[in-house]
């Protein structure tokens, strides 16, 4: 480290939802820590909903994966024991966490509600065994493990957290990335996601080292401004700063229903988005955000899930204005099967204070606006069932006083 840089530990949990079920069972006088057996959060089966959140040691050595069906789970692990998510306990937990991180460092940014940034450049002179104070404080004091990745800047302090073993502390510093983060998949780079993966499988690019030493125009010319994102984290460049946040960001608002019966009539699944879109934009404009980007995610009949995003022209809050985007969304993505699950996600959110209505329908926006705010307020005093859209009335697929459509 240089005089000038600066210090950021990266505090991730290891298996949060798992552990803090774990620490709350045991609490109650369980006397089984569902972390040493076949056990898995995950949600509600019987509604077809049931996605494994988080998984034991154990079962993760079954071949189990975060994201995959309940029922594939217990193909691979016939004797799975299943608990539901309690999403109230996390959050008092998480907060206790961060009591703890408080004495050490003022300077801390919530990026999820099981990690967290801390810059922690007063402690260069003994930065090791300050987060091995920290680690042990956690584990002591609340019950769960951490890793802390420690580097002199957010992304190379997140990418050290995710090293291998688990419970421990690890540096990952500029002079380090060509021994310990070169050498990784590409896939584990921090914004490489599946489809930027499968992009640089085609480039014949398979290491972060790979993508490091290409030619950065090369990048770009291929995958535009995400080139140029993804060859600097590759080298370990990232200028961001830490911004000091009390609660946790909202980076997007999303919902999904799984069917009680699978569907493929466009007309149907429309409807069906359109009651998922209310739910999300009313939960938007409650957060007082605005979105410019929409997501649909489709899963079908055989577990095949895929989505679609597209870009809004104007950041809105308007339930129409965001229907628009996700139908065309969802139009240009079908491919025709028979769908088991929809979703729909808001992301890309700025602070409704910046609202900016468009300038050739100022008069609609305005209307739309206010039609939202008076909806919003009846369904609030008198259930969300009070007032309800024509389209739906006759859906067959759409029960809306089912609890799988969450507001």
């Amino acid at each position: 480290m240089s005089r000038n840089d600066k210090l950021i530990f990266h505090i991730d949990v290891n298996s949060a939802y798992l552990s803090w079920t774990a620490i709350k069972l045991l609490n109650e006088g369980s006397n089984i820590d569902i972390r040493k057996i076949h056990s898995v959060i995950g949600g509600n089966e019987e509604k077809r909903h049931g996605v494994v959140l988080a998984a034991s040691i154990p079962v993760k050595k079954l071949g189990v994966k975060t994201g995959e069906s309940l029922y594939e789970a217990k193909k691979k692990c016939p004797n799975l024991v299943i608990y539901p998510p309690n999403h109230n306990w996390y959050f008092k937990i998480s907060n206790e966490m961060i009591k703890i991180l408080k004495e050490y460092s003022p300077k801390i940014e919530r990026y999820s509600i099981d990690e967290c940034f801390m810059d922690c450049t007063h402690y260069k002179d003994n930065y090791q065994q300050m987060a091995i104070n920290i680690k042990t404080r956690i584990s002591t004091e609340l019950g769960f493990n951490c890793n802390i990745g420690i580097s002199t800047n957010k992304l190379l302090a997140k990418m050290a957290s995710d090293f291998k073993p688990k419970n421990s502390v690890h540096t990952l510093f500029k002079n380090e990335i060509k021994k310990k983060m070169w050498p990784l998949p590409v896939g584990e780079l921090f914004m490489v996601g599946k489809s930027t993966k499968l992009k640089l499988a085609k480039l014949n690019i398979k290491t972060i080292g790979e993508l490091a030493n290409l030619d950065v125009d090369f990048l770009i010319e291929k995958m535009h401004s995400h080139g140029k994102v993804i060859y600097e984290y590759a080298n370990g460049i990232d200028n961001s700063e830490l911004i000091e946040s009390e609660s946790l960001k909202i980076k997007g608002i999303g919902n999904s229903i799984t069917l009680s019966k699978d569907i493929d009539n466009i007309e149907e699944a429309l409807k069906i988005l359109l009651s998922l879109t209310e739910n999300v934009s009313r939960r938007l404009r409650e957060s007082k955000n605005l979105c410019s980007i929409v997501t649909v995610i489709i899963k079908t009949n055989n577990f095949v899930q895929y989505s679609h995003q597209k870009v809004l022209s104007n950041c809105t809050d308007n339930t129409m204005e965001i229907f628009k985007g996700i139908k065309k969304a969802f139009c240009e993505c079908y491919r025709g099967e028979k769908i088991r699950l929809l979703g729909v996600r808001l992301t890309k959110l700025c602070d409704n204070k910046y609202y900016q209505p468009s300038l050739f329908d100022f008069e609609n926006d305005k209307k739309q606006k206010n039609l939202d705010i008076v909806m919003d307020r009846i369904r609030k005093k008198y259930g969300k069932e009070s007032i309800i859209r024509s389209e739906l009335l006759n859906s067959s697929k759409i029960n809306l006083k089912d609890d799988i459509i969450k507001y």
